[in-house]
């Protein structure tokens, strides 16, 4: 059902020669900057992630966040919540949760592990939240199909129009002659999931932030994406401007969601 997705996301994978000359982890993800986004969302909670995983959510409720991160998806529900279940693979991700949702007050059973593989042993919930993840997933079917098992009233997944890593493309061209993909998208996961027999509404909206606010923020993240050494910045600032990249367009962000039962 997912061979296609599969095949797609495969195209993503850095040729060997290049990521063997990353001076750092070209898919590593700053704790910090999550954090950020996190104390963010707490401080104005909005959008239709948050609207559709509230809708569904009874008094004292519980949530089941996938991929949580440090929270972003539903520690700002704070004050409808009876239980977080937050699975992830990353410690320090967890531990910036965990911190927060004790001083929020919100009971936190954490799960480090990916997902479905720790999915025997993580309990069930009254919805299942899922943002920013899937486009890690190679097993699409079997990652929907344990998150919807596992959701007593609803699915909630929350993503980009596009692979996350898309903004880059053009500069992938420029430094290392490589042409990367355009999928998969947010429209291939609609599919899987419809051709699982789920009743997919999905909305969609501009990110609420840009992705980068300055110059040199963007530098020091590409150069990490593209394996290059900090000492690149200047010519990756150059190559965006050459390139006309600057300001970032902001992404697209959509929101999908299915009643479980």
């Amino acid at each position: 059902m997912d061979e296609q997705w599969r095949a797609d996301l495969a195209l993503w994978r850095i040729p060997e020669e290049i990521a063997a000359g990353a001076p750092a982890d070209p898919w590593g993800h700053s704790p910090a900057r999550f954090a950020e986004r996190t104390d963010r969302a707490l401080a104005e909670p909005e959008g239709p992630t948050l609207a559709r995983i509230a809708e569904a959510l009874p008094p004292g409720g519980s949530v089941l966040d996938v991929g949580a991160g440090t929270g972003a998806a539903s520690l700002p529900l704070a004050a409808d919540l009876g239980e977080l279940v937050a699975v992830d693979v990353s410690d320090a991700m967890l531990a910036e949760l965990a911190s927060r949702a004790e001083r929020l007050g919100v009971p936190t059973r954490i799960i480090r592990g990916r997902w479905p593989d720790v999915a025997a042993e993580t309990p069930e919930a009254d919805v299942a939240v899922s943002a920013h993840v899937v486009y890690n997933v190679p097993d699409l079917a079997g990652f929907l199909t344990e998150l919807t098992r596992h959701a007593r009233r609803r699915v909630v997944l929350e993503l980009t129009g596009c692979h996350p890593m898309s903004w880059l493309n053009p500069l992938w061209q420029h430094f290392h002659g490589v042409t990367r993909p355009r999928r998969p998208t947010a429209h291939d996961v609609i599919d899987i999931a419809a051709k699982l027999g789920y009743d997919v509404h999905h909305e969609s909206r501009p990110a609420p932030l840009t992705r980068f606010t300055e110059l040199e923020d963007l530098a020091e993240s590409a150069c990490r994406r593209l394996c290059l050494g900090r000492d690149r910045a200047d010519d990756v600032i150059a190559a965006v401007i050459e390139l006309d990249m600057w300001p970032v367009p902001r992404d697209r962000w959509f929101t999908l969601w299915w009643e479980s039962r």
